[in-house]
C-alpha cells in the first residue's frame, strides 16, 4: 500500500532526472584550482559550467609596475612548469624592441634548457595522467626522470624551478663548466626514462580503455578553438611554431613534429610522448656544437626600448606562448598581454565534455595538461 503523500517515480521520469555535481576547486578533483559545475543523466555529461579565477594574481598588471629585468621572475611564476620556456619568449619580446643581437653561445644555452624543460613537463604530464587513469606508479617514474633534469637546472640557474635566468640580450650567468659533459650523459638516461615510461604504461590494456576514443575532438574543431601545442597536433594538425616560424636558433635543428589520428586523450598521451624523444634529438645536436664565446651581447645597462610594440610567440610545452609587449621609452613597459596556451586550450573543455561519462572527466581535463598560474594570470 502507497502511504500519503509519496510520489511514485516511473522509469521514465528517472530517466529525465539532471544532477549536479561539483569538481574542485582543489587539485584531488581538477588539476589546479579549477572548478566545474557538471550537469549529469546518469553517468552522461550533459553540460558543463567552468569557473576560473581562483588564483587571479594580476601578473599581467604587474608587469606595467617593473623595470623589464624586473619582469622576467613574473614570467617564471605564470606556468611554473615551464619557466625557462616563458622566460625566453618575454626577453625575445624584448629582444625585438631593442634590435639586440644574441651570442650564439647564449642562444644555444636557451634551446638546451627549453627542450630539457619541455622533457620535464612532459614527464610531470606523464606522471599526473597515470594518475587520472587509476596509477601511482607512473607518478614515481615521471618524477624520477624530471629530478634528473631539475638537478642541471639548478647548477645553471641555481633554482630547481623559478630560475630567472634569461636575459635580454642573453644570459645571467654563463653556464658551468661541467654544463656540456652533465647534459650528455642526461640524454641517454632520459632515453631509458622514456623507455620505462612505454613499457608502464602506452600498452597497457586498462589505460587504452580509458583514453582511447575519449575526449576526441576533430582537427576542424581544434583548430575553430585556436588549440595549440599537443591538443592542436594530436588531431593531427602539424603546427609548431618552432618549425614553421622559427625563433632563436631553431632552424638549425632537425626535428620531427608528432602527430595523432583521432584526437582523443591517448593521440593527445602520444603526442607528448614522442616530443619527448624530439626534444632529446634537438638537446643531442644543440650539445654536439655548442659554442664558446660570451654568453651576453652589447646590452645597455638600463634598458629602455623605443616606443613601439611588437608580438613574438613561441612554442610552450603546452602550445603557443605569445607576449604583446609595448613600450613607451620609459625603463617600464606601457602593457604586456600574454597568449597563454593553457588558458586557450582549457576553453574547449565544455565540447571535449558534453556527452561523456563523468568518470572520464578527470581524464579529459587531465589531457588538456593546463596549470592554473597561467589561466588565471
Amino acid at each position: 500500500m502507497i502511504e500519503p503523500g509519496l510520489q511514485i517515480v516511473t522509469a521514465d521520469a528517472a530517466d529525465r532526472v539532471d544532477i549536479t555535481v561539483n569538481m574542485g576547486p582543489q587539485h584531488p578533483s581538477t588539476h589546479g584550482v579549477f572548478r566545474m559545475l557538471l550537469h549529469v543523466d546518469g553517468e552522461r555529461i550533459t553540460a558543463v559550467e567552468p569557473f576560473i579565477g581562483y588564483l587571479h594574481r594580476g601578473s599581467e598588471k604587474l608587469c606595467e609596475v617593473e623595470t623589464y629585468r624586473q619582469i622576467i621572475p613574473l614570467f617564471d611564476r605564470l606556468d611554473y612548469l615551464s619557466a625557462f620556456n616563458n622566460e625566453l619568449c618575454f626577453v625575445l619580446a624584448v629582444e625585438k624592441l631593442l634590435g639586440l643581437r644574441v651570442p650564439e653561445r647564449a642562444a644555444y644555452t636557451r634551446i638546451i634548457l627549453c627542450e630539457l624543460n619541455r622533457i620535464a613537463s612532459h614527464f610531470m604530464f606523464f606522471g599526473a595522467f597515470g594518475i587520472d587513469a587509476g596509477a601511482m606508479t607512473p607518478f614515481m617514474f615521471g618524477f624520477r626522470e624530471r629530478e634528473r633534469i631539475q638537478q642541471v637546472f639548478e647548477s645553471v640557474s641555481g633554482a630547481r624551478m623559478m630560475h630567472n635566468y634569461f636575459r635580454p640580450g642573453g644570459l645571467n650567468l654563463d653556464v658551468p663548466d661541467d654544463f656540456v659533459d652533465n647534459v650528455r650523459s642526461l640524454l641517454p638516461v632520459l632515453k631509458r626514462g622514456l623507455e620505462d615510461a612505454h613499457n608502464l604504461l602506452t600498452g597497457n590494456e586498462i589505460f587504452l580503455a580509458r583514453t582511447k576514443g575519449i575526449g576526441v575532438i576533430s582537427a576542424q574543431d581544434a583548430i575553430d578553438w585556436s588549440l595549440s601545442g599537443p591538443m592542436l597536433r594530436a588531431s593531427g594538425v602539424a603546427l609548431d611554431v618552432r618549425r614553421d616560424e622559427p625563433y632563436s636558433l631553431y632552424e638549425r635543428f632537425d626535428f620531427s613534429i608528432p602527430v595523432g589520428d583521432e584526437g582523443d586523450c591517448y593521440d593527445r598521451y602520444l603526442v607528448r610522448m614522442a616530443e619527448i624523444e624530439q626534444s632529446i634529438r634537438i638537446v643531442e645536436q644543440a650539445i654536439a656544437d655548442f659554442p664558446g664565446g660570451p654568453f651576453l651581447g652589447a646590452v645597455p645597462k638600463l634598458i629602455r626600448p623605443p616606443a613601439g610594440e611588437c608580438y613574438v610567440r613561441t612554442e610552450n610545452p603546452r602550445g603557443e606562448l605569445g607576449v604583446y609587449l609595448v613600450s613607451t621609452g620609459e625603463r617600464r613597459p606601457y602593457r604586456v598581454k600574454v597568449r597563454g596556451p593553457s588558458f586557450v586550450n582549457l576553453s574547449a573543455i565544455q565540447q571535449l565534455l558534453v556527452g561523456s561519462y563523468l568518470a572520464d572527466a578527470v581524464l579529459i581535463l587531465g589531457s588538456i595538461d593546463i596549470v592554473l598560474g597561467e589561466v588565471d594570470r
